[in-house]
């Protein structure tokens, strides 16, 4: 890849400035999603016990997931704005800054698995070879990530306050993805909603072959590979089609 070294640099400087501050650095991304997995367990557990079992795992399982979708998106969205002296000093490809936020996303979600095995280990989910599935789906994810990323980066460079709005968006999101909260307790017409959001599929997916050892149903491998395809397809046009714009704007 012509620009993989300029692409692996600004993940690591994406990676440095997120921990720049912290003395505890890229342990937080292991220990976030334990702290997290303790706090909603001591509060929902005891509610959903009899509809969903081993509830810590069900709960990490879309957390992780969860967090690389909001952290790399709300990343790629300023990645433009954060960028623009580069912008106007350098000719490499515009879309390598949005992308390397995507991927240092990435990066912290490779190492909150690190938690994750943990926490697999300790409710004794046996190991099959469906939990390899979890691999093309965080791939598949990582796409439909990118085009909101560039999608958001665009608006970013017109409209500040996307920020704030998408915020309030990802709140809304987030209910709606069953992260800690069994779908079956919903009424139908709820659950058909939920269904169909994108970001639960690949919840759903990762669940059905990481905790309960199956490989999900070809309907959800199609809506995944769809959202991922469209969405990708879409950001990367709105992208490219704006991208000689946008330094007037910044």
């Amino acid at each position: 890849m012509k620009y993989s070294f300029v692409t692996g640099q600004l993940i690591l400087r994406e990676l440095k400035r997120k921990y720049s501050r912290s003395r505890l650095g890229i342990l937080w991304s292991v220990l976030n999603p334990l702290l997290s997995m303790a706090v909603l367990s001591l509060v929902f557990s005891t509610m959903f016990r009899k509809s969903i079992e081993n509830y810590p795992v069900y709960y990490v399982t879309g957390l992780i997931l969860w967090n690389f979708f909001t952290g790399s998106t709300n990343a790629a969205m300023s990645a433009l704005a954060d960028n623009r002296t580069l912008l106007l000093q350098t000719s490499f490809p515009r879309a390598v800054f949005p992308v390397s936020r995507v991927l240092a996303a990435l990066v912290n979600l490779i190492y909150s698995l690190a938690a994750y095995g943990v926490i697999l280990a300790v409710f004794a989910i046996r190991p099959t070879w469906r939990m390899v599935l979890f691999l093309p789906i965080v791939a598949l994810l990582g796409l439909f990530s990118m085009g909101v990323g560039f999608f958001l980066s665009i608006l970013y460079a017109y409209f500040g306050d996307v920020r704030h709005l998408y915020g309030v968006v990802l709140t809304l999101w987030m209910y709606l993805s069953a992260l800690f909260y069994p779908v079956t307790l919903l009424p139908p017409a709820m659950q058909a909603i939920v269904g169909e959001n994108p970001v639960y599929c690949y919840i759903a997916a990762a669940r059905d072959c990481m905790m309960y050892g199956q490989v999900p149903s070809a309907g959800l491998w199609v809506r995944m590979a769809l959202w991922a395809a469209v969405i990708f397809a879409a950001g990367s046009l709105c992208f490219f089609r704006n991208q000689s714009r946008i330094i007037q704007r910044l």
